[in-house]
């Protein structure tokens, strides 16, 4: 596979001579973010966070997507937290796109650069710094961990796209495949959180609808995308957000590959009482 390259999020704000268009939409079944709205204005900071600023693309929303949240997480020089995590209920994964951090986890350092990649067990007292010269950018996605008695918390462990290898779809000649970092038959996770590749020409050739909800950020590319009702044209950093049972599809028209970071919870049972 060629060398990655993950589009990152620069900020800024457009000109007062620039038109009122944009691609951004919120329905009831899914939502596009495009790279354009991700300006500084809508920038947030975070408590115990230094030289620090994140961008909130998703978060659980009551009627919509309910399960996780997703950052884009932009660290300075000298910046990053000594207290990142809250909730001891969350489970967490990393992915850097620019620059580089250091991750300490369980007394252990591990530098990470550009697809790097970090799964957090709940409680796992991680630190964060960047320690480079250069911002570093990196998505973080949070859900709250759903135990299961007898069966144990999954452990952590820091990897790198580089070092995991894609698994084709059947009957796809590895046009479309996927890189897993866990294992999907391991119901220790209840979440998977992978990078899509699709080659030019390759297609998603049905509607798939199912109950997992996801969060796709187009790390390369572009693509048209089907969502519901709607063919959407989308593009390096933009970022989709899908309803559980939106049905979804894709082509890949090129001239070069297109890939995305997808987030979806997996390996539960349906909460029937969601409203207690």
């Amino acid at each position: 596979m060629d060398k990655p390259d993950y589009f990152v999020p620069r900020g800024g704000h457009p000109p007062q001579t620039d038109l009122l268009t944009g691609r951004a939409v919120f329905t009831e079944a899914y939502a596009v973010i495009p790279k354009g709205v991700m300006r500084d204005i809508v920038t947030s900071a975070l408590p115990f966070w230094d030289k620090t600023r994140v961008w909130v693309i998703a978060r659980p929303l009551s009627g919509f997507a309910e399960t996780f949240s997703q950052y884009i997480m932009e660290v300075a020089p000298g910046g990053g937290s000594d207290k990142p995590e809250p909730d001891d209920g969350a489970e967490g994964v990393l992915f850097v796109v620019g620059g580089e951090i250091t991750l300490t986890l369980g007394g252990t350092s591990h530098r990470m650069g550009a697809g790097g990649y970090a799964f957090l067990p709940p409680a796992s007292g991680w630190t964060l710094c960047n320690d480079g010269a250069a911002p570093a950018t990196f998505h973080w996605i949070r859900k709250a961990y759903q135990a299961v008695p007898g069966i144990a918390v999954p452990d952590a462990f820091v990897t790198n796209e580089t070092d995991v290898k894609p698994v084709a779809m059947p009957d796809t000649d590895g046009r479309w495949a996927t890189t897993r970092f866990v294992d999907p038959l391991d119901v220790r996770h209840d979440m998977h959180v992978n990078i899509v590749t699709f080659e030019p020409g390759a297609v998603i050739p049905f509607l798939e609808t199912h109950v997992m909800e996801h969060g796709l950020y187009v790390l390369e590319g572009k693509a048209v995308y089907r969502l519901n009702r709607d063919w959407v044209e989308v593009e390096a950093g933009d970022f989709m957000w899908l309803r559980a049972f939106c049905p979804q599809a894709c082509y890949a028209g090129g001239p070069g590959r297109f890939r995305y970071l997808l987030y979806k919870d997996a390996n539960r049972h349906m909460n029937l009482r969601p409203f207690r």
